[in-house]
């Protein structure tokens, strides 16, 4: 079952996002990019209120860099379908579990990004979840 709303359109923009934003991580990299995304759509808080669904989280505004690139809007594959609905049911992994950012840094992932506290990084990605009292919400929607 579905955490968030998704017709095949969003499964298929959800897969061009994973491949485009994280194909070099692997198939678990691949993940944790789906995993981000889907707790922005659930979360309601900080730069995500009023984010409901997947193309409104895609399409955010500085959201992602990879919609910036032609690598992007190639074909979705069934590989990264099948991790998009992965992530649309829910499937959710350590370090993005309850992370709403990630970037790669060119060195070492920073303690905080945007006031935002690191996780954890997976090889080139580093993940931040919010502070504690500032978006409770993301601990809350599964």
């Amino acid at each position: 079952m579905a955490v968030v709303k998704a017709n095949n359109s969003d499964i298929d923009l959800m897969a061009r996002l994973l491949r485009a934003e994280a194909e070099g991580e692997g198939i678990r990299g691949m993940q944790l990019v789906g995993n981000v995304g889907i707790n922005r759509v659930r979360a309601n808080c900080s730069d995500f209120k009023n984010i409901r669904t997947i193309p409104q989280m895609i399409y955010q505004e500085h959201a992602f860099e990879a919609v910036q690139h032609g690598y992007f809007y190639q074909r979705a594959r069934e590989k990264e379908r099948r991790l998009a609905r992965r992530s649309i049911a829910g499937e959710r992994y350590w370090p993005a579990k309850f992370s709403l950012w990630y970037f790669r840094p060119p060195g070492d992932c920073p303690p905080t990004w945007y006031n935002q506290l690191l996780v954890a990084r997976y090889k080139l990605h580093c993940f931040y979840q919010p502070r504690p009292g500032e978006c409770d919400d993301i601990y809350n929607t599964f």
